[in-house]
């Protein structure tokens, strides 16, 4: 009965979509215009209702007020990703116009997927799709034709600035915005295998229209990082040069010095491509070429997407099997790469389609300024330097301490779907901590935020009194490799840099010198161990033997008086 259920449905699903094609902007103008956000959302509701194998799904709030949609696409119409991987399809997850002045993936996406849906183009029965249409609302919705002014093309599209004008690009792990937070959300809810976060470069001119963003091989480490450096990108770049598209590493480079090659980009945890490496996901950031008309680069977008799934259904089983055993082994792995410096003496060469660059005199200021010969095309081998080495690795706890008050910390951590076990009463647990002992923070706000940087700490042990209530993160769930880079104060992006641990920098106890003085001379006399610190930190520092105040203040912090909290890092190190 089920049997000849399924047939007629099946069949239902899979024929040719017959009525008229749905025109978007793109194409009624010659390739010279995008579509706004109302026109993508009403396109998408259209094609929802033209066919089973498509779903337009309400998702997350933003801060533009409207929410964020996915559209689902598969064969078989399931719009279930559980049930996409108990079905070992490969996940593909695509976002668009996080910078919705790079529109390219938005119109191509809908190119696509309307294609999909009448029968002109297909995808394979191991492959299932996944499209945040826009994600920048509040960003579109700011549009106007003189942003990104060295673009070409198209004629109007939104802005780089969200509604509170942050750059989505920078926020995917500190989640400030709306956005970023229900990206979080609907990342574990597709747990995908490939994503892709659609762009346009800025930088240097060269003849190539696209270029690419791969998560950094040594940083994704493993087999997953052999497998992207030796087959993925390859393999793209083969599929793309046989559609006519000369892919190239994007150019990570910029000015006159092309030709001396450049450095793969390394991206942080903050960035779409890094967070989604956390998780053990295949990341990609292709980025068209400004200068490109923009027919080309919207084509360019829809090829690379075609690719993306061609590459994906032939190896389907070897990405599905290096993930899982991925994922299988951090559960178990004793230490983590957490801080990485470039080798500049290892590099690959690379076909680089270029231009010539020179001076000439500015017509603005008359002083020599850079422009590149577009009559003056070359074809040179330069050097690509994608080794990054391990600069800092730290051992993995058997699990974190977290009191409960740090809650913005606590909030992001759920909502990344962390395994976190209140603790049942007040319990005194031996611990490892960390005591900030220098830091660098910028002198401007940089995305809502001071960062702090060139983090250096020293490591103590105690035991110490935690309460009911405060949080137990065991170290051998899925989530461990993030749990690492957010929770270390010395990772790259580590919530530590993004300010959120500020409020233990700043000393809260304080004495008057007059009162403490008398204090300070009894702890001396009772305390020899501290008197002869006193004595050799005046005999080896001059300035520090002429200042009374710094003598005081020396008898302070070695004493039973200075609070514990200045400056203790209040993430705890289960060792055991």
């Amino acid at each position: 009965m089920r049997q000849f259920l399924l047939i007629p449905l099946l069949s239902l699903l899979l024929v040719p979509f017959n009525g008229r094609s749905q025109k978007i902007p793109f194409e009624q103008s010659g390739g010279q215009e995008t579509s706004t956000y109302a026109q993508v959302i009403s396109f998408y509701k259209e094609l929802d209702k033209r066919s089973k194998r498509l779903l337009l799904k309400t998702m997350g709030p933003t801060d533009a007020g409207f929410p964020l949609h996915l559209v689902m696409y598969s064969n078989d119409g399931s719009a279930d990703p559980a049930t996409w991987h108990q079905q070992q399809k490969v996940v593909l997850f695509i976002l668009n116009g996080i910078h919705p002045g790079e529109p390219d993936g938005i119109d191509a996406s809908m190119l696509w997927l309307r294609d999909l849906v009448e029968g002109k183009k297909s995808i394979p029965d191991n492959v299932a799709l996944a499209f945040v249409p826009v994600y920048n609302i509040g960003g579109a919705l700011n549009r106007s034709a003189y942003y990104r002014v060295d673009q070409n093309g198209p004629a109007a599209f939104g802005s780089r600035g969200n509604s509170q004008n942050y750059d989505l690009n920078r926020d995917f792990i500190k989640n400030d915005t709306r956005e970023a937070r229900s990206f979080v959300r609907i990342f574990h809810y597709l747990q995908p295998d490939v994503f892709i976060d659609n762009h346009v470069s800025n930088g240097a001119d060269y003849q190539h229209i696209m270029t690419l963003i791969a998560s950094q091989h040594n940083k994704l480490g493993g087999k997953m990082g052999e497998f992207m450096n030796q087959q993925f990108e390859p393999g793209l770049y083969s599929l793309m040069k046989k559609k006519g598209y000369d892919l190239i590493p994007y150019v990570n480079a910029f000015g006159d010095t092309l030709e001396s090659g450049w450095p793969e980009f390394l991206e942080g945890p903050r960035y779409s491509s890094g967070y989604a490496s956390l998780w053990n996901c295949f990341a990609f950031v292709p980025e068209t070429h400004m200068l490109k008309p923009y027919v080309q680069r919207v084509n360019a977008t829809y090829a690379l997407m075609e690719s993306f799934v061609q590459f994906a259904s032939a190896n389907n089983r070897q990405i599905k099997t290096l993930i899982r055993e991925t994922t299988d082994y951090q559960r178990t792995a004793e230490t983590f790469p957490l801080q990485w410096k470039l080798n500049r003496e290892k590099w690959t060469e690379l076909l680089f389609k270029g231009f010539e660059a020179g001076r000439k005199p500015s017509g603005v200021s008359g002083l020599p300024r850079l422009y590149y010969d577009r009559s003056k095309p070359f074809e040179k081998q330069v050097r690509f330097f994608n080794q990054y080495d391990i600069a800092l690795e730290i051992k993995k706890p058997t699990a974190y301490l977290l009191p409960q008050g740090w809650w913005r910390v606590v909030e992001l951590l759920q909502l990344n779907r962390v395994t976190m076990i209140p603790l049942q009463k007040d319990t005194s647990i031996e611990v490892e901590y960390y005591k900030i002992l220098n830091y660098s923070t910028s002198n401007r706000a940089f995305e809502g935020h001071h960062l702090n940087n060139n983090i250096q700490v020293s490591t103590h042990k105690e035991k110490i009194l935690f309460r009911k209530g405060d949080w137990y993160i065991p170290m051998n769930q899925r989530a461990n490799r993030f749990l690492m880079e957010v929770l270390e104060p010395q990772a790259m992006d580590a919530y530590f840099s993004w300010n959120f641990f500020d409020p233990i920098l700043g000393q809260k106890e304080g004495y008057s010198s007059y009162v403490f003085e008398d204090t300070a001379e009894k702890y001396l006399k009772e305390h020899p161990e501290v008197q002869k610190a006193l004595e050799e930190k005046r005999n080896s520092d001059t300035a520090f033997a002429k200042s009374a105040a710094q003598q005081l203040d020396f008898v302070f912090r070695n004493s039973p008086y200075y609070e514990p909290g200045h400056n203790r890092y209040p993430v705890f190190r289960v060792l055991q």
